[in-house]
């Protein structure tokens, strides 16, 4: 369902710390604005099959996020090649694909026609997508008036309920009280046990372990280890500990 081959991302950071406007103009003049270049990824590769559920671990900064955000098509790769065979929801930052001025029942249309759906599709999922997110009434309230907690429900519950080939998963089992928690937790597994492919990004190993069927471990940005759930992660708790 997904190869990825030989990828790497390079970005452009300043070394120069400006500190006003005057100092922004005549760094800009004297052309001393130093450029240095980070790569956030090298030389991953790795496929995945029809139903795997693919666990990503690594420290802060080692290219988790980026990673997701390239399989998912937000970002090109600098180098190297993603193919993708089925379509994808990411969830990466829950109702980043939002109009704060709509309500959520409009956002429900919104999003499912971002995600490639028909109209009569998304009727046919509207109510069961209420109902999970426990919104009751407020679904017919602009959602500028939610809170942070009801626009992760609604966005979950969005992006679980549409039946996707492939999930990309960045630490999304937070969202929401612990009864909702423990709600979408086992909405995951069930997606995970009806045939969806995922990739799955957590910190918590324990997580990892229970619904992952291979372990993804990334160090600065390379590939460390790929494999058999249980051995990648007993290695990744001993190299931390």
């Amino acid at each position: 369902m997904i190869e990825v081959k030989n990828v790497g991302m390079k970005f452009k950071m300043s070394q120069n710390r400006v500190n006003s406007l005057k100092e922004t103009i005549v760094t800009f003049y004297k052309r001393k604005n130093k450029v240095q270049e980070f790569w956030a990824l090298k030389n991953v590769s790795f496929s995945v099959n029809k139903g795997e559920v693919i666990g990503i671990i690594g420290e802060n900064g080692s290219g988790k996020s980026t990673l997701l955000k390239i399989i998912s098509g937000i970002m090109k790769p600098t180098v190297g090649e993603v193919k993708v065979y089925g379509n994808i929801v990411p969830m990466l930052e829950l109702g980043s694909g939002f109009d704060f001025e709509l309500t959520g029942e409009e956002n429900i249309y919104l999003n499912g026609a971002i995600l490639g759906y028909t109209k009569e599709y998304v009727e046919s999922k509207k109510q069961s997508i209420i109902d999970f997110s426990e919104l009751g009434d407020f679904i017919y309230e602009p959602i500028r008036n939610y809170s942070s907690g009801m626009l992760m429900r609604l966005a979950f519950s969005i992006a679980t309920e549409v039946n996707p080939e492939i999930m990309i998963v960045d630490e999304i089992l937070s969202v929401g009280d612990s009864k909702f928690q423990n709600k979408s937790s086992k909405k995951m597994l069930e997606l995970m046990g009806g045939g969806t492919t995922v990739l799955f990004v957590s910190h918590s190993i324990d997580q990892i372990e229970k619904m992952c069927d291979k372990v993804l471990w990334l160090d600065h940005g390379k590939v460390k280890m790929f494999g058999e759930t249980k051995f990648v992660c007993e290695t990744y708790r001993n190299f931390l500990f």
